[in-house]
């Protein structure tokens, strides 16, 4: 499983990416979608403006510009649609409505779609001149004149000559008025004014000169559409989609870590199982070895103990000499001391089986203090007592040793003529602690949390196994045991979260 763990996380790392990258591709492509929208919107638009002008035109080709600019505005009206310009074959403004097109944007008025960060415009969508011609037609522009006031007679606004509609009636001899003076009408044959065949629209009127149409059509000809549509429709469907795309991302992403966090933790969470039955086995396997090794110690007491009655005959023989004697000694001294190892090596490695019962403290520490007065008076100890009536919940035999171990160190600790006190106290509403403390060396404050380990002692002859005994009886009652300065010198062993009973308690 670890070694998978690399590819595990790649895996995770490319999910997210194709996620990222199709994202990308959606909102890429319904950015396009919403530009097509756009641009169809302004085809619609231009269809309907040559309905408009369709049918405004009147002798085939003029559009009066006070009722287009009228109609044009009334279709600005639309949501999202900014202004609408027709143009002439110079780029010149025909007729506007709307918002004006800014000066120096002729580059705006080419053919073709122009966006900008507010606006886009579309230019020549449709050739309304060619658009509104029969098939097979030559085109003609439509043309964008000014109406004149009725009876006016105002010729300023339109081409040099007759103003368009009704000619003045020229009377003959017959009072009938003369042919060439009627307009043309475009759906009656026998008409002489009427277009010639394969020619529609507007033509030039027969009271201009070629030069004074050409101008006409030059400056009043539609030549190009220019329609200006608001992109605000357009950027709010793009940031939408864009967060819609951005929290599929986000969530694609703590997909991915919430997995990779998960993986994480069950390789952890194997090693540690891992660990955990190395360690059952190694449990095992030295727990089967302590038994071993303390039936050993066993059995090699009963080898020393007659090790040792051998060196005491010796040395009470009548005929042994003061160095046998001497040696007999020693042997003796040297068989207690292993004796002594052994039997604290067999304390320590036995099970600890608990019997909870309630028990007098002060009875227990009376009956360690007697155990050890023949100590104490060696060293001319003296020994305070500063105890409170109080019944715990414990084993009184494991109790006693714990005890015994801690005075039993103090002495140990303490010069000729030292002194040790041992308090009980309550500590809490439901839960005792006693101390024991002496005036000796004390223990290093780097050593305070290693003394309490088997085998580490700070004398030259100790053991070091007599305070692991304490921690392992105070671990199986579920008690804390710590070693504490004691003011200037010596050291203080407390034992604490005893549990109290009351005396009535069976």
């Amino acid at each position: 499983m670890i070694k998978r763990t690399p590819l595990v996380y790649r895996s995770l790392l490319v999910v997210w990416a194709v996620v990222i990258v199709w994202q990308v591709l959606e909102h890429h492509r319904v950015k396009e979608q919403a530009r097509s929208a756009v641009i169809r919107r302004a085809r619609d638009i231009s269809g309907t403006l040559g309905l408009v002008i369709r049918s405004q035109r009147r002798f085939g080709g003029i559009v009066s510009k006070p009722r287009l600019e009228s109609a044009l505005n009334e279709l600005v009206k639309s949501e999202g649609l900014k202004s609408i310009v027709l143009l002439n074959a110079a780029d010149d403004v025909v007729v506007s409505t709307g918002e004006p097109i800014a000066s120096g944007s002729k580059n705006l008025l080419q053919s073709g779609v122009h966006w900008e960060p507010a606006q886009v415009t579309v230019v020549n969508l449709v050739d309304l001149g060619a658009n509104l011609q029969p098939d097979g037609a030559t085109p003609s522009p439509t043309i964008v004149l000014p109406e004149p006031s009725p009876g006016s007679g105002r010729r300023e606004d339109w081409p040099r000559g007759r103003p368009p509609g009704p000619r003045p009636r020229r009377t003959d001899s017959t009072n009938s008025p003369s042919q060439a003076d009627l307009p043309p009408n475009p759906d009656d044959p026998r008409d002489p004014n009427r277009p010639p065949a394969g020619r529609s629209g507007f033509r030039r009127p027969p009271w201009m000169t070629e030069d004074e149409y050409k101008s006409m059509i030059a400056e009043k000809g539609l030549h190009k559409l220019a329609i200006v549509i608001s992109i605000d429709a357009f950027q709010g469907a793009c940031t939408q989609d864009l967060w819609l795309r951005a929290m599929i991302g986000g969530f694609a992403a703590v997909s991915v870590l919430g997995i990779g966090l998960a993986w994480r933790n069950l390789v952890k969470s194997s090693e540690f199982q891992m660990r955990l039955l190395r360690a059952s086995e190694m449990n095992s396997h030295l727990r089967e070895m302590n038994v071993a090794a303390a039936g050993l110690a066993h059995e090699t007491r009963n080898p020393l103990n007659i090790i040792r009655g051998l060196a005491q005959m010796i040395s009470k023989a009548p005929d042994a000499s003061d160095e046998i004697r001497k040696k007999s000694v020693e042997i003796t001294d040297e068989v207690d001391r292993v004796t002594v190892e052994l039997n604290e090596f067999i304390n320590y490695s036995k099970p600890r089986e608990i019997r909870r019962s309630p028990i007098a403290v002060g009875t227990v520490v009376s009956d360690v203090v007697r155990a050890l007065q023949s100590d104490l008076e060696d060293k001319a100890i003296k020994l305070d007592l500063v105890e409170e009536s109080l019944m715990v919940n414990a084993d009184q035999q494991l109790l006693r040793q714990l005890l015994f171990n801690l005075l039993m160190n103090a002495i140990q600790a303490v010069e000729t003529n030292g002194r040790i006190q041992i308090v009980t106290r309550k500590c809490q509403a439901q839960e005792a602690c006693f101390e024991v403390r002496d005036n000796g060396p004390g223990v290093p404050a780097e050593q305070r949390k290693d003394i309490f380990r088997p085998y580490f002692t700070t004398r030259v002859h100790g053991t070091g196994l007599g305070l692991a005994v304490v921690k392992q009886i105070a671990m199986v009652h579920g008690w804390e045991v710590e070693c504490l300065p004691n003011g200037d010198q010596g050291a203080v062993f407390r034992v604490s979260r005893l549990e109290l009973v009351s005396p009535a308690s069976p």
